[in-house]
Parts: C-alpha cells; structure tokens; sequence
C-alpha cells in the first residue's frame, strides 16, 4: 500500500532529465520485499512519470520539546478562557476595578520601572546555588554570552500566594507579552514569561487570571503611568 501524495504537477524542466527517474522507495513508505520489487517494476515500464514532479507528503519536521511544552501551557490557558487585555483596558481595570499588575520579569528590571501600583514576583531567577550542575548552567549560559543566567523561581507559587488570595483578579505582565494567537509563522503564538506565569496561576488555583498584551514595553510606548523603586 503506498502513501498519498501532497500533488503532482508537471516539472518546469524538461522531461528528458526524468528519463531515469526511479520512485523512492522511502518516498512510498514501503517495508513489503515484494511490494518494492513490483513498484520499481511499475517505474520502470511507465512513461506516466517523466514529465511529471511527483512530491510525497513529507510531514512537518518534529516539534521540538520546548514547542511541546507550549503548545499544552497554551491549551490550558486557553482551556481556562485567560484573556489578554491591552494596557489602556489594564490601566482602566486597575483603576476601576481592584486589579492588581503581577510584574513578573527580572526583580532589578521591575526597580527600574514599572506599572504605578503593580506587584513583582519574578518567575525567573538569577542561578544561585554552585552545585556542579549549576556551574554547568552557567557555562552553557556563558557559551552564548548570557554571564548571569537564570533558572524558573521555584518560590514563585509561595511568593505570589504571600500576597494576593486565589480570588484576586490578576494581570500578568513580563516584557514583550507574548500570544496565543496563530500567525502564519506563528501557529502556536508565541510563548512568554507572561504566559508561563498566568499558566502557573490558573493550575495552583487562581480564578481571574488575565494576561498584559504587548507587555511593558506596551505599556512604557503609551505613556501609561510608571513608577520606580531606584
């Protein structure tokens, strides 16, 4: 039994340069002795394909397991109906009604600036401990020239809990926001440390979980009010 095919069309060349052609067997996916004897046979005594481009239907090359892991964070979140409003319907729900800005980047980049009235509890942290495998880390992060690597803040959860309730209506901020919209590139969106957090949230429990589109850097771009720790 062979495989289907995405199309065929006649080939831009000229057909004597499919003269030899001969049928992949790995194009066809056949494990059958006799099948593949009686395919090259078929190839041999048919003129059907030299004028013609014959492509097989290749799949989409494997997704990798960070591309895995988002495409379920991203069910999930999409499961627990986390919406992403932008930063003028951020700021007005915040003045109107009682939310709070969950800044979860970096604790010396919240210092910097940030949303007047938000909360930071960074989901990632610089690597502190020196085991050998945390010295690994750092190697590898230092390969690339990134010299202060960071690793998920397994403190994160406790933190957040520390000072909100699970019924506070939450507006997780980090940089650049991220999507869960499909774009042609895209068609998973595009994961962020945003998503990461309120993803997180809604599985330990937290009920109004929403999402801060185009992040900081929105909100800093529309002028919206800031405030700073230094």
């Amino acid at each position: 039994m062979v495989a289907a095919f995405t199309s065929i069309s006649p080939h831009p060349l000229s057909s004597s340069l499919y003269h030899k052609f001969q049928p992949s067997l790995l194009a066809y996916g056949l494990s059958s002795t006799t099948e593949s004897t009686n395919l090259s046979s078929r190839g041999r005594n048919s003129s059907t394909y030299g004028p013609l481009r014959i492509q097989n239907a290749a799949t989409k090359p494997a997704k990798s397991p960070a591309e895995e892991d988002w495409k379920i964070k991203r069910q999930v979140l999409l499961e627990k109906k986390v919406r992403s409003v932008d930063v003028k319907e951020a700021l007005r729900l915040q003045n109107e009604n009682n939310f709070v800005i969950l800044d979860v980047r970096p604790e010396a980049e919240f210092k910097e600036a940030h949303p007047a009235g938000a909360i930071n509890v960074q989901i990632y942290r610089l690597i502190k401990e020196w085991t050998a495998w945390d010295i690994a880390r750092r190697a590898a992060f230092a390969f690339f020239g990134i010299f202060q690597g960071t690793e998920e803040n397994p403190d994160f959860i406790q933190s957040v809990e520390s000072k909100l309730p699970k019924d506070a209506k939450i507006i997780v901020a980090c940089s650049a926001g991220g999507t869960t919209r499909p774009t042609q590139n895209l068609p998973e969106g595009q994961q962020s440390r945003s998503f990461i957090a309120a993803y997180l949230l809604v599985l330990n429990g937290f009920k109004n979980v929403y999402h801060l589109d185009g992040g900081i850097y929105k909100w800093i771009k529309e002028d919206l009010p800031l405030e700073s720790d230094e």
